[in-house]
């Protein structure tokens, strides 16, 4: 050991001493009376592209398969994944901990919403606070048994994805787009963190990539050409979907009714993740 050597400069020192310390692990402990086999991260690079939409339907592909499927809302501040479920119920809890409340369908969620006295009452915290709920959803919540489970993220790239990223064990990122050039570019910067954090990207799904006509059946590009081909071959992504306008799949999330609707666009995607 150099003896200028501090531990404060090991993280730049290229020395292999014994005294080398071990980069620190940001990792929390998962609920005791939880297990989590993979976990499933979806984020965007802004709002509005439908990204807890895609998260409801992939926890509904995953427990249509037959795997115990659950959804952390990490949106703090724009919950919307009970209203996609129909959950209004606050959940109970015991010893251990919250106990995450289960959908008809089987789908276990946990959210800011299911615990405050009004659900329409604002989250007007800091970032310090969004992201210990978010380690305290990790943490302190029942979950039980867990196949996948899928962290609606909130849109950017801020404090509380960097947060998921660091606090929770994520296998893997489903990226949420449109065909637009802004969000093409904007999607590239949620790419580019992942990559930053050696976090793999294990799909891309770009939403209301066209409509479909009633009349002639003509699928018409409302939001400009896909770029999705373009972006994933970029970054070597393999697992992608286009998906379309569906004012009938609004609809049923807008009713708390998702998991009814029709995941046949999603279910070879889901099943490669």
């Amino acid at each position: 050991m150099n003896e200028d050597c501090t531990p404060s400069k090991c993280e730049s020192c290229g020395e292999e001493c014994a005294g080398r310390q071990a980069p620190q692990s940001f990792l929390e402990e998962l609920n005791p009376k939880s297990y989590v086999g993979k976990v499933i991260a979806v984020m965007s690079g802004k709002g509005g592209v439908g990204k807890s939409m895609v998260t409801s339907l992939l926890a509904v592909s995953a427990a249509k398969a037959g795997r115990k499927a659950a959804v952390l809302d990490a949106d703090i501040t724009g919950p919307s994944i009970p209203m996609a479920f129909g959950m209004h119920e606050r959940p109970m809890g015991d010893e251990f901990g919250i106990i995450a409340p289960q959908t008809p369908g089987g789908v276990k969620v946990m959210s800011i919403n299911l615990l405050l006295e009004n659900e329409t009452d604002p989250v007007v915290w800091r970032g310090p606070i969004l992201a210990g709920t978010v380690k305290q959803f990790w943490t302190d919540v029942v979950w039980g048994d867990v196949d996948y489970m899928f962290v609606d993220m909130p849109p950017g790239t801020g404090d509380v994805p960097l947060t998921v990223f660091q606090s929770l064990p994520v296998d893997g990122i489903v990226v949420v787009t449109t065909p637009q050039d802004l969000v093409s570019m904007i999607v590239e910067k949620a790419v580019n963190m992942a990559k930053m954090l050696n976090i793999p990207i294990v799909g891309m799904v770009e939403n209301m990539s066209w409509y479909e006509c009633p009349c002639c059946g003509q699928k018409l590009p409302i939001f400009g050409d896909s770029h999705i081909e373009e972006i994933a071959a970029r970054f070597g992504v393999e697992n992608t979907v286009k998906l379309p306008i569906n004012p009938t799949l609004a609809a049923a999330c807008d009713r708390g009714m998702v998991e009814e609707a029709d995941v046949s666009a999603l279910w070879d995607f889901s099943q490669k993740l």
